[in-house]
């Protein structure tokens, strides 16, 4: 039998590193990329066939399905891909404490001082490992977005199955105005996504390679013994020695007190001692 060894026992050289970007992240980050652009195309065929706004009608080059009905048989394969990716994504994310650990927290102080220097071009991109205060409102609004993109899809897929959601959008027309908003809006955080990431290539290779190494938290110190430690040990029995060493002891105690004190004899010396008094003599005739 060979034995084994628990993970905690192995040094901290020898484990993997952890990257910035997990394996499982990075999986999960590609495909969500491709699902949403073929969701996003696909869309726009869809809309072309019943416009919401008269004035914007999408090329047919940019659009994905070759008519309605092609588009609608992609925009549904990304739709179930997409919704797993996304749940995947969102357990991972609470379940490892990611979320808490780069997007958290947010600060108001923080996101105008970060607009600031975005504003003057002053962005530092040295520490890849932390996420800055406009990355954090950015990612946590496009998660929610996603989220909203879903529920209003949703509605208008089966309005009458998912009545319920067609009311928290009022009607059917408010839904695809919502789902059309919702489309803008990550489309408009691809194109920042990617000309940040064209800007600076070393975020785009992280998600590529898994980033630098994170340090491992260090392992919590065990809890400090105690200054003084007071020993806990049992009363000795009492032996045969012991037992006649106290019989002595208890025999010797009488006699010490009486010789503490005076003797009768002592007492009685000192009171022949004192003169007597005595009857006067009689005066001779």
């Amino acid at each position: 039998m060979t034995d084994t060894i628990a993970p905690s026992d192995v040094p901290a050289k020898a484990r993997p590193p952890l990257r910035l970007h997990p394996l499982a992240l990075r999986v999960m980050h590609w495909t969500n990329a491709v699902a949403m652009i073929v969701m996003i195309l696909s869309g726009w065929a869809i809309y072309n066939d019943e416009v919401l706004f008269g004035w914007l009608h999408f090329p047919h080059w940019m659009t994905l399905g070759d008519g309605p009905e092609g588009a609608l048989q992609w925009h549904f394969l990304a739709m179930w891909v997409l919704m797993a990716n996304g749940l995947a994504y969102l357990v991972y994310g609470l379940a490892t404490g990611r979320f808490r650990r780069m997007l958290l927290p947010i600060r108001l102080g923080e996101i105008v001082a970060e607009v600031r220097a975005a504003l003057a071009f002053r962005l530092s991109h040295d520490d890849l490992t932390r996420y800055n205060a406009v990355q954090r409102v950015l990612y946590v609004a496009i998660i929610l977005i996603g989220v909203l993109q879903v529920l209003s899809g949703l509605a208008i897929w089966k309005p009458v199955q998912f009545s319920e959601l067609a009311v928290l959008f009022y009607d059917f027309q408010t839904a695809r105005l919502v789902h059309f908003l919702c489309m803008a809006a990550i489309v408009a955080f691809l194109l920042v996504h990617v000309a940040l990431a064209l800007l600076v290539p070393r975020t785009l290779v992280a998600m590529v390679t898994g980033g630098p190494p994170l340090p491992r938290e260090p392992a919590a110190a065990p809890a400090p013994a105690p200054a003084n430690p007071v020993p806990m040990t049992a009363d000795p029995m009492p032996t045969a020695a012991d037992a006649a060493s106290a019989g002595h002891e208890a025999e010797l105690q009488p006699g010490q007190s009486e010789r503490m004190q005076p003797k009768p004899e002592q007492s009685g010396q000192s009171e022949r001692m004192e003169p007597k008094a005595g009857p006067p003599e009689e005066m001779k005739s």
